[in-house]
């Protein structure tokens, strides 16, 4: 690490020490990860195999009602809701955090190839890509790639991860065209530094609370979108999901049985909110402009 870049990681280490000591007065910030801590160990038990291991076994009759066996009753077939329900908590997470990572690595190498080279070719090519994709409805494109890659069973992250990547390269371009004027990067210029290594060595990483916050944005916009996805029947295929949960009530509403319903909607809105109240205190605590010296 040269002398070069010094000062600014001197000075984004006393930032995320301001932002950790703000998030903790946070009271609604450290709720809502309270929350999505809660989640977390739900889909983390799952995937041990410690709970919810028999989510697709028919344990009982047809409709059967809230009881010690079965928590939140059975669905048409005689499948336990709160397994499925509990199932379905893994599968949020695993898209959000595969699309969430992806989207976001591909905005900040596009965003930050495209701020550097600012004004060039490159930028020109970057900005009619984010155009093209923008000017088509975002539910929309992201249901055409999952179908036209429905054999595919990263169908659905490709497809989300090729719409969300946009905004966080928008607000990376803009925050290397600004950084890079700075002393730092001259010279990083001035002893000989290839541009890659500045870029990607000194730069992006000045931009890591802009990637941190755009990341659990995009955590939400997946699950919602899986959701959406699986309800119309491009989303997860092999698994369970509270889309598919959704979309398999459609026919027990008609018959007065709510309980597949309700178990994936509070489950689903739980999460989102819990999530969207944390990325808010998040981005609140990051903000350069509010966050002051002790």
């Amino acid at each position: 690490m040269t002398a070069a870049a010094l000062p600014v990681e001197r000075h984004g280490d006393s930032l995320w020490r301001r932002a950790l000591r703000k998030f903790r007065r946070d009271r609604v910030g450290m709720l809502a990860l309270l929350v999505v801590g809660s989640y977390a160990v739900i889909a983390a038990g799952v995937m041990l195999g410690w709970w919810a291991t028999g989510w697709a076994e028919i344990s009982g009759p047809k409709w059967a009602p809230v009881s010690a066996e079965h928590w939140l009753g059975t669905n048409i077939i005689g499948q336990d809701i709160f397994s499925r329900a509990i199932y379905s908590t893994r599968t949020a997470f695993e898209v959000g955090l595969v699309v969430a990572i992806g989207a976001t690595l591909v905005g900040a190498v596009l965003g930050a190839l495209a701020g550097f080279y600012s004004a060039t070719w490159v930028d020109e090519i970057v900005i009619w890509l984010m155009g093209v994709l923008d000017s088509v409805p975002f539910i929309l494109l992201v249901a055409a790639i999952a179908y036209s890659l429905q054999d595919s069973p990263w169908s659905m992250h490709i497809a989300m991860i090729v719409t969300f990547w946009i905004g966080t390269a928008r607000l990376v371009r803009g925050e290397v065209i600004k950084l890079k004027g700075l002393e730092f990067v001259e010279s990083a210029h001035a002893i000989g530094l290839n541009r890659l290594s500045i870029i990607f060595r000194h730069i992006l990483p000045n931009t890591f609370h802009i990637l941190l916050v755009q990341a659990t944005i995009s955590f939400v916009a997946a699950i919602k979108s899986e959701v959406i996805l699986s309800f119309l029947g491009l989303g997860v295929k092999d698994g369970m999901s509270w889309g598919l949960m959704i979309s398999e009530s459609t026919f027990e509403v008609l018959a007065g049985y709510f309980n597949n319903f309700i178990a994936a909607s509070v489950l689903m809105f739980g999460l989102v909110m819990a999530f969207n109240m944390f990325s808010d205190a998040l981005q609140d605590a990051l903000d350069p402009r509010t966050v002051k010296s002790p």
